[in-house]
């Protein structure tokens, strides 16, 4: 359950390599949500998950990307270009795990009207 392990090491919170239920790997992001990873023998279609953070969080997570040796990029796909998108008036990034799954961090939501990219870093 090394996704589950990194997941969590990442947002910074509390994983389990068996739950309760079993074949489950749990990672508990907050008192209300819990990420349950699963192994599968077959393909698994890449999927994207977005979590919203304040702003303090999103700089703790991205340091701990950044000491993970973890590419990341200010875009959903392209080449990793270490660089934080600043649009929507806030912080975004954007990483991938090893089983190709993309990740992404945010502190303002991008449900509105889209402003252009503005990559910093």
């Amino acid at each position: 359950m090394a996704a589950a392990k990194l997941i969590a090491h990442l947002l910074g919170v509390r994983w389990a390599e068996r739950g309760t239920a079993g074949a489950f790997s749990a990672v508990y992001v907050n008192a209300s949500l819990t990420l349950d990873f699963d192994q599968w023998s077959g393909a698994v279609p890449k999927q994207h998950y977005a979590f919203r953070v304040e702003s303090a969080e999103f700089d703790a997570i991205l340091s701990r990307i950044k000491a993970s040796g973890l590419p990341y990029r200010s875009t959903p796909m392209g080449p990793d270009d270490y660089k934080v998108n600043c649009a929507y008036g806030g912080k975004l990034v954007y990483w991938s795990e090893p089983d190709g799954h993309a990740w992404e961090i945010l502190t303002v939501s991008y449900a509105r009207e889209s402003p252009p990219i503005v990559a910093v870093g």
